[in-house]
């Protein structure tokens, strides 16, 4: 097919390399254990004052599970006679990329740099990890050759679902293809539309994705769910985004709202709750954040007050996705003021009416307005007051006071596997676009895409886009073996949303002045992804919630 030099043994010689990666990442443990260590305890403090090597150890684990996913990816197409020239060539880009970035720093942002003496890696530890195969696969795995290749196959392949098989079996596979031309269909034509007019995702469309079985997509089928695994879900999720990112996170509320009643709930409640949620009947909304809050739930101030067999409601809630819409509120308060901190915490599963274009909240108690956002419109994002708005006692989840922050802790995983799978489709988006555009523009007498640097972005891409997917794919299996994953999950999180903002910037890129044009999608799509780095956790506290993982385990 290509040109394009393949590395002899590429398997045995990834697997060389994920070894020497996992003796990098054991040294750079210890490294930052003993910045962080006081009176042999890992310290919080500490691990705060020196953040840069907290959060560069997190990136650095990330990216080592990065490469075991991608070889692990690459031994099971080889074995069922599925490893072709592509796959090959994005293996081999991969490694060759990441690699080279343990050894000289990885981007933790735009101007941030996690280099190797940032965590206190010495140079003999650096030339220990710089193997032959790690050598040999840096040298051939960046070399031009190898994104040509990526690009002129990716020329090739315009408009097929994915390049490189992403190793799902056949009722996976099957799943894509019916969100793949559903997105395709239903979503891809109409959706920068939407987002120019800021309007709301059509209900024709919502109704379409409830007969679909999206809303009860992994709820088991004795609740009227399809019982499906975290996979399927980071299947439909993937192509649903690639479509429109608003589309494919409507499903995001249901999932944190089962998972919220599945683990935490009474049996009535499940028994009610999650049909109505998996039909799309109820539409939830999360209410978890307030006004300078962020990801600081423990200083939660609004507070729900009993009297009699009723809770009132007082204070108020910002970021809320979809919530004049919703017919639910997964709501997060304070039921006790004299216990300090999570302890203190109650959810509630609170009903509202759904809202009107005149009337968004028209609830006794409870006022809202419309936050205007630069991307993420489709669902709209609001801000709600209340002011003594009921909730029946029997609405409390769990009918237990205090549990609260445990329960919202059970959301975390899958919200974070969703994300990613989320962030994937986003980037694919944006690779849709920019090879579209690279194919169709001509400059100085030839296609944008026969230019060096523009054939390198949309082969890195590719690459990415393959390493961002198998890891989604790797914390959704531990999560459906029951296997706890929010470190998996937050690895996954962290990278995807790095992916899809690099992905949308350089097709936008590849668009040059057009790009920055309303008319055109990819201005919408780069909007888009900025908001993957932020929610669900931003990346700052994802990777201080990795290290921690990381520290406490080497201490235990």
């Amino acid at each position: 097919m290509t040109n394009a030099p393949i590395v002899p043994h590429l398997l045995d010689r990834c697997d060389e390399a994920v070894l020497a990666a996992e003796g990098l990442l054991a040294a750079a443990k210890d490294s930052v254990a003993e910045m962080v260590t006081e009176n042999g305890k890992i310290s919080a403090k500490a691990v705060d004052r020196e953040q840069r090597a907290a959060h560069g150890l997190a990136w650095y684990a990330t990216y080592v599970e990065a490469l075991r996913q991608m070889a692990r990816w690459a031994r099971a197409l080889d074995g069922e006679g599925k490893f072709g020239e592509i796959e090959q060539l994005i293996l081999q880009a991969a490694f060759g990329e990441y690699l080279a970035q343990l050894a000289g720093g990885i981007a933790m942002s735009q101007n941030e740099i996690a280099r190797p003496y940032n965590l206190g890696l010495s140079n003999e530890v650096i030339g220990e990890f710089w193997s032959p195969a790690v050598d040999e696969l840096a040298q051939l795995g960046t070399r031009a050759e190898v994104r040509a290749g990526i690009a002129e196959y990716l020329a090739k392949h315009e408009g097929a679902m994915f390049v490189g098989d992403p190793g799902l079996d056949d009722t996976m596979a099957m799943i894509r293809e019916q969100f793949f031309r559903f997105a395709q269909e239903k979503v891809t034509p109409f959706a920068h539309e939407w987002h120019l007019k800021d309007e709301l995702i059509p209900l024709e469309v919502i109704s379409e994705l409830s007969a679909l079985g999206v809303f009860g997509l992994t709820i088991p089928e004795q609740f009227g769910g399809a019982g499906l695994s975290k996979t399927a879900m980071c299947v439909v999720s993937e192509e649903l985004s690639r479509g429109y990112i608003g589309v494919g996170s409507l499903a995001t509320r249901s999932e944190i709202a089962a998972e919220l009643i599945l683990t935490g709930a009474t049996k009535d409640q499940r028994d009610y709750w999650l049909p109505k949620i998996a039909s799309g009947e109820k539409l939830p909304t999360a209410v978890f954040t307030e006004p300078n809050g962020g990801s600081d739930v423990a200083n939660l101030r609004t507070r729900a007050v009993k009297e009699g067999d009723t809770y009132k409601i007082y204070g108020n809630k910002t970021w809320i996705t979809h919530a004049a819409r919703a017919d639910v509120m997964t709501l997060l308060v304070r039921t006790n003021p004299d216990v300090p901190g999570y302890r203190g915490l109650s959810m509630f599963l609170a009903e509202k009416p759904r809202g009107t274009d005149t009337e968004m909240f028209p609830a006794k108690g409870m006022t809202g307005g419309e936050i205007e956002v630069l991307g993420y419109r489709g669902m709209k994002e609001y801000e709600i007051g209340f002011d003594g708005f009921e909730v029946p006692a029997d609405n409390l989840l769990g009918h237990e006071e205090g549990q609260g922050f445990k329960q919202l802790m059970q959301t975390f995983e899958s919200a974070r596997i969703q994300t990613a799978a989320r962030a994937v489709g986003v980037a694919l988006c944006a690779l849709d676009l920019g090879l579209r555009y690279a194919l169709e523009r001509t400059q100085f007498g030839q296609q944008l895409i026969h230019f060096p640097r523009v054939r390198d972005k949309l082969a890195l891409m590719v690459v990415e886009i393959a390493i961002a997917r198998q890891i989604a794919y790797h914390a959704a299996r531990e999560k459906d073996e029951g296997r706890r994953c929010d470190l998996e999950a937050g690895m996954a999180k962290l990278l995807g949303a790095r992916v899809a903002w690099a992905c949308a910037d350089n097709a936008l890129q590849i668009h040059g002045g057009n790009g920055f044009a309303l008319e055109y999608p990819i201005s919408r799509v780069l909007c888009d992804a900025r908001i993957l780095n932020i929610f669900e956790g931003a990346a700052e506290i994802q990777a201080q919630v990795i290290a921690r993982r990381l520290l406490d385990e080497r201490g235990n």
